[in-house]
């Protein structure tokens, strides 16, 4: 596991900095991060299959203040390959992804708290004019002090967590690992509750389920319906525009 264990430390760090934002927010989404973890560690099948389960849980997740309820990016980062390596099921995977997510929710309050240190500094440079100086308060130091806080977590997790999970397997009672399979299936459902959330809008909302029943009975793929979506989202548009005009 030393390979995942570097790779989702370096990724966890990499994603967070934020670094040209819509695209660290893109990759480093559950779904995205199983296909690199499958392809560490031999079977990009079955982590998609986790990741897209651990995906649905962050689908409408909404960073109100720049402050995220979970983080999907350690959630996943861990989840998936503590799931692949010890032939868990996805439902268990997102058991272990929920409460992880909101471990990254205070290690990242964590930072925040000592990144004061910085902001405080970059106060007395710009009194003195030392622009270099500000920047790297504002910039590089944040970033540096983000590895050292960010890297170990995904990293011991995945390097050490294999005996851990399993040792913690054969401990806990059947009846409990089964309410846990049961709780896992059951928490996918606050994914599609916050989408409904963020859609809003009471007109919009038989769209959504238009678009779930179509997937859920006609047998049509997801991708399938995305296109049938866009066409309808398209004429719509077209026809609300001519009758405008």
């Amino acid at each position: 596991m030393w390979e995942v264990a570097i790779f989702t430390g370096l990724w966890y760090w990499i994603c967070k900095t934020d670094v040209g934002y819509a695209i660290t927010h893109a990759i480093r989404q559950p779904l995205f991060a199983s296909v690199l973890i499958g392809l560490i560690m031999g079977d990009v099948t079955q982590a998609v299959i986790i990741g897209a389960a651990i995906q649905i849980l962050y689908i409408g997740l909404v960073a109100a203040g720049s402050n995220l309820p979970a983080d999907d990016c350690l959630a996943g980062l861990i989840a998936i390959p503590l799931a692949l390596n010890t032939g868990l099921s996805p439902t268990l995977a997102i058991a272990i992804a929920v409460p992880v997510g909101v471990m990254g929710v205070f290690l990242d309050q964590f930072r925040k708290t000592v990144n004061a240190v910085f902001v405080h500094m970059a106060d007395k440079y710009a009194e003195e004019g030392n622009v270099r100086q500000i920047k790297l308060c504002a910039i590089v130091w944040p970033t540096v002090l983000g590895f050292f806080i960010r890297f170990p977590v995904p990293f011991l997790a995945n390097l050490y967590g294999k005996d851990s999970i399993n040792a913690f397997l054969n401990s806990v009672p059947e009846w409990l690992i089964h309410g846990f399979s049961v709780a896992g299936g059951l928490l996918p459902a606050l994914g599609f509750a916050l989408t409904i959330f963020v859609i809003g809008k009471r007109a919009l909302l038989p769209w959504f389920f238009i678009g779930y029943f179509l997937v859920q009975f006609s047998g049509i793929p997801v991708f399938g319906a995305a296109i049938f979506g866009l066409s309808a989202v398209l004429l719509i548009s077209y026809y609300q525009n001519k009758k405008e005009a």
